[in-house]
């Protein structure tokens, strides 16, 4: 940690919490597990420490009002998980044992733009490459928030901050990230869609806000609308971005279970509305390699 004096608070949910399964289920590129099997998070522009104390119950380091105006909507507090588990089909094996051994895992509330951002720099990228482009990105366009672990950290950008970005890719006089020490960012083909989906926001502010209070359907659309925005990206930002629990995003590892274990169809509006939560259990499970 960063040696400062901070609060530490104990809090118990209505049901499974799992902070490891949460930071392996591929929604989430800005948590850090530490030695003492703590995780670092950043977000909101905070960087927090929570640490699993036993299946329903952390340690996190703020105060209780800090707690109650973000961190519990981020955690998804008030979702009956186990009630989601609890009504799987029981003659599906396959997917009782993906919600059993993904118990625990929660679909956090993160911040619109910087999972619409964050998801595009995903493409054809994995887990660990992913991470490596969001600091560097935070690095190059966002504010300092500290030293945390020998760790410099930087909040992710806000929209003014993206605005900035220059590439040199891009025709721009120079580039942000080696004015920030960095030799490349290694976002390649995306750095243009970044900089598309930018202008966009800009020249309409109102349009997170907008997207947020749509119906899903129209919402998907929409967000199609965005450079390098396909299919996956849509959905994994639907339903990590805005929370919309009913969008269940098709990745390599989803379409290797349903052809392995579904014979090529699954139907996800069985379990409507909460695919989303179905859909990160078949997730987590199938790419864990103990998949049966």
């Amino acid at each position: 940690m960063n040696g400062a004096e901070v609060d530490s608070i104990t809090v118990s949910l209505n049901d499974s919490i799992d902070l490891k399964k949460i930071a392996d289920s591929g929604q989430c590129f800005r948590w850090t597990e530490e030695s003492d099997g703590a995780f670092r998070v950043c977000a909101f522009g905070k960087v927090r420490y929570l640490s699993q104390i036993d299946e329903r119950t952390i340690s996190i380091d703020c105060n209780e009002s800090e707690y109650d105006s973000i961190w519990k909507n981020y955690l998804d507090a008030y979702t009956d998980y186990d009630g989601i588990i609890a009504s799987i089909d029981p003659s599906d094996e396959f997917l009782t044992k993906a919600g059993e051994f993904g118990r625990g895992i929660r679909i956090l509330r993160q911040d619109p733009l910087e999972t619409l951002i964050t998801f595009i720099i995903s493409q054809r990228k994995n887990i660990p490459a992913i991470k490596s482009c969001v600091e560097k990105l935070c690095r190059a366009a966002g504010s300092f928030i500290g030293e945390y672990d020998g760790d410099e950290i930087y909040a992710f950008p806000t929209l003014p901050q993206l605005v900035e970005l220059s590439c040199e890719k891009c025709g721009r006089a120079f580039c942000s990230y080696h004015q920030a020490g960095i030799d490349s960012c290694s976002l390649g083909y995306r750095m243009p869609y970044i900089q598309e989906t930018i202008s966009r926001l800009v020249m309409n502010p109102e349009l997170m806000e907008y997207l947020s209070g749509l119906d899903d359907d129209t919402l998907y659309k929409e967000l199609l609308g965005f450079k390098g925005v396909g299919k996956k990206v849509a959905n994994c930002t639907a339903l990590f971005g805005f929370h919309r629990l009913d969008f269940f995003p098709i990745d390599v590892w989803i379409k290797r279970v349903i052809d392995e274990k579904y014979g090529g169809t699954f139907d996800d509006h069985r379990y409507s509305p909460y695919a989303g939560v179905i859909q990160q259990y078949m997730f987590y499970y199938g790419r864990s390699g103990k998949a049966v």
